[in-house]
């Protein structure tokens, strides 16, 4: 079923910006492994979701349709206003990339968390784990 225009709207003006379920799914992962941490530091880039204040580590969990992944699910667009999609998602990508940017700039260390890498915990949970383990 293909939602009507004013049903679409209402659906993605819904959306959060944070405690989305991937976020608190990766938070969930990672406080059952042991690891603690603060939850999106306005006085850092891009307010990360996840932050290591003890190691300069942080963690972005990203939205794949959000942030422009190059999945599946990140490769879909609204078949309606495509021109408006693909211009938000574009900023959306130049937004991320310039946090990064400043958050290295200051020393810190950048992990982006895709939504369709939930699909693998076990996978994920290596990830993060050698992300925060390692120099």
């Amino acid at each position: 079923m293909t939602a009507t225009s004013p049903e679409r709207s209402r659906i993605m003006r819904a959306v959060k910006g944070k405690d989305t379920s991937p976020e608190r799914f990766v938070r969930s992962l990672l406080h059952r492994a042991g690891y603690r941490f603060r939850l999106h530091r306005r006085d850092l880039p891009g307010n990360p979701d996840i932050v290591f204040p003890g190691r300069r580590k942080v963690i972005f969990v990203h939205g794949c349709f959000w942030h422009g992944h190059d999945c599946k699910r990140g490769a879909r667009l609204p078949k309606t206003n495509v021109a408006y999609w693909e211009e938000k998602i574009q900023r959306n990508k130049e937004r991320d990339a310039r946090h990064r940017r400043d958050l290295k700039e200051q020393a810190w260390q950048v992990c982006t968390v895709w939504e369709c890498e939930l699909k693998s915990p076990d996978r994920l949970r290596e990830h993060l784990s050698k992300f925060l383990e390692g120099g």
